[in-house]
């Protein structure tokens, strides 16, 4: 977000054929869509209540079979009782008719509810794996993604998907039973008027085909726009501390406008290029009704025995019902792009390789005493850009490590391979003798704990995010940890002491306190591997004295791999490790190391200065 921030803002609006050239740019740099293969997919799903959808076919073949059959019959009346005035038969018409609607109705109604739950179970069921195959990938995933852009895929996406459902799939069905059903009983009553009715499709398949062909790219472009510009205000709401510090607001605002001006030139060309649609069916509707009645009429007049009036009363309605479907279609074609661009975007993340499993011979740790070795371990997150080179160091159970060295030195990656967020591309790390990647990545992470910099908190009651370290820990074991933490004092000045409801990410208590609550659920956790990352910057000094006297009880016992970035916190490790551009520099205590006068020597010093000036 920063180089969008820093960079000159340039505010320019883009026509139709900027849009659209646009779009064909990112087609051919992309590989070519699959709109049937996602129609497979969310065909899978839906086949999953494939006896409610048998009957809401079935109501959409009674319902369709009573539009057909009411024109017809209304035709033939005039035919028989009108023009014969038998006013008995009409009466008995009158009452075969009423039965007809009533059971269209009831038909209709069916179906829309069955669909409508039909529709929702198929969403929830996707929307669930979904949420599980999103917690089933590796880290890197989310690292290289905007976590807003992932969000509008869960929701917005979605969501797009459940109301073309919940339409679409009766329309299109209906659409198709009444096209073939009217075309039938059309070449029965009169095939020259059913030609003269056809005459109009080749107007409506062009005119269709020129304006599907620029709304399926230009619907793409609304839900990838959609999708970027919802990550863009969850980046810029999470940075607004930030954005205000350096009153950088006007560019924000200017950056939201452009990408806001995207999403509505997309969508407004999307929509206008779709409500073509109706205007040309609408326009081609009378333009069929004025020929058939023009030449059923001059048929009658000239005594035709097969055209009659009610003929073309019939003719009229189902040229009607004949482009209505057509109609439908047409603007459920429309429907269907956007849900396709939708499901696509849903599908993308569902094809997306999981975490890659363990080996099936992949071991579970009981218990382990905390020996960790990195051996000749080398990792570039992108290939021919080095990030860790050739790092061997042995670290004996219960001792604590530190990690030093300026930015982008691989502190961070450290710890990252000690995890197995990521796996190292040369070389070995093991525990107790064990190569990690021979372990359970879960039996690998339950034996290990986080203090990080920047605390994550739940929604929920302080209690349930201590608990979160040990879900099957009782109350007082929940109390203890926050004894041991240096949180029970402040958690007893809440309204509702451990029962107080936090906001999302600890909102409404202060850092040191989140570090606190932190600290307590990883002391109830009771790791054997410690992780802190600079677990008390940007504290106050009294908080941070009881923060490093919790973590003092915490570390106790405990291997601790610790990334310092102020060096007077970590002068008693037992071995601080100096990083520098991925390489491993110096090694040793702080004694040793500043005997040896060398880079880490210079940084020390360095900060005593500052802290001096200060």
């Amino acid at each position: 977000m920063l180089k969008e921030v820093i960079r000159p803002f340039q505010y320019k609006k883009r026509s139709f054929a900027e849009i659209d050239q646009s779009n064909r740019s990112e087609h051919d740099k992309k590989k070519a869509q699959d709109p049937a293969g996602t129609l497979k997919k969310i065909w899978y799903y839906l086949a999953m209540n494939k006896g409610k959808l048998f009957l809401v076919i079935l109501m959409v073949v009674i319902s369709s079979a009573m539009a057909l059959l009411g024109p017809f019959l209304v035709g033939m009346g005039i035919d028989d009782y009108i023009v014969n005035q038998d006013a008995d038969g009409l009466v008995q018409l009158l009452w075969v008719l009423g039965i007809i609607y009533i059971v269209h109705s009831l038909s209709s109604w069916f179906q829309a509810m069955w669909m409508v739950r039909i529709a929702q179970n198929t969403v929830f069921t996707m929307r669930t794996r979904l949420f599980n195959h999103l917690h089933k990938l590796p880290i890197p995933f989310f690292d290289k993604r905007q976590h807003g852009e992932l969000m509008s895929r869960v929701t917005n996406d979605m969501e797009n998907v459940s109301s073309t459902l919940n339409s679409s799939v009766i329309q299109i069905v209906s659409s198709l039973l009444t096209l073939i059903g009217t075309a039938s009983v059309m070449l029965y009553l009169s095939p020259l008027l059913t030609l003269i009715t056809l005459l109009v499709i080749p107007a409506m398949y062009f005119g269709l085909k020129w304006i599907t062909k620029r709304t399926g790219r230009l619907f793409k472009e609304q839900q990838r726009n959609l999708g970027d510009l919802n990550g863009y205000i969850q980046e810029t709401l999470s940075g607004q501390r930030i954005i205000k510090t350096f009153s950088q607001e006007k560019k924000v605002i200017h950056q939201f406008k452009e990408k806001n001006e995207g999403l509505l030139l997309a969508g407004f060309w999307a929509q206008t290029f779709s409500g073509f649609i109706p205007k040309l069916m609408n326009f081609l509707n009378n333009l069929s009704f004025a020929i058939i009645a023009l030449i059923g009429g001059l048929l009658v007049l000239n005594g035709d025995e097969v055209v009659t009036i009610g003929v073309i009363v019939i003719f009229v309605e189902y040229s009607r019902q004949f482009t209505r479907p057509l109609n439908d279609l047409a603007n459920q074609f429309n429907t269907l792009l956007s849900a396709i661009a939708g499901a696509e975007r849903v599908f993308d993340i569902m094809t997306e390789e999981e975490e890659r499993k363990d080996e099936t011979e992949a071991i579970q740790l009981d218990d382990l005493k905390g020996e960790v070795v990195f051996s000749h371990v080398s990792f570039a997150y992108e290939k021919d850009e080095d990030t860790l080179t050739d790092i061997s160091f042995h670290v004996s159970p219960g001792q604590t490590i530190a990690f030093v060295g300026p930015t982008g030195a691989g502190k961070t990656t450290m710890i990252n391979l000690l995890s197995r967020f990521y796996d190292v591309n040369e070389g070995v790390i093991s525990m107790d003798g064990k190569d990690i990647t021979t372990i359970q990545r879960s039996s690998l992470r339950s034996h290990m704990a986080f203090v990080l910099q920047d605390s994550f908190l739940f929604e929920g009651t302080i209690r349930e995010n201590i608990r979160y370290g040990r879900l099957t820990a009782t109350d007082q074991e929940v109390e203890k940890a926050a004894e041991l933490a240096n949180a029970a004092s402040f958690i007893r000045k809440m309204p509702k002491k451990f029962d107080t409801l936090i906001q999302v990410d600890g909102q409404g208590i202060s850092q040191g306190q989140k570090q606190l609550l932190s600290i307590a659920r990883a002391i109830l956790a009771d790791p054997k591997i410690l992780v802190l990352d600079e677990a008390t910057s940007s504290i106050d000094t009294i908080t941070e004295i009881k923060i490093q006297e919790a973590l003092q009880r915490l570390m106790k016992g405990r291997t601790s791999f610790v990334i310092a970035h102020r060096l007077n916190t970590i002068q008693n490790a037992d071995q601080i490790l100096v990083l520098q551009n991925g390489k491993l520099i110096e090694q040793g205590d702080h004694e040793s190391l500043i005997s040896q006068k060398g880079f880490y020597a210079d940084l020390h010093n360095s900060q005593l200065r500052e802290k001096m000036i200060l």
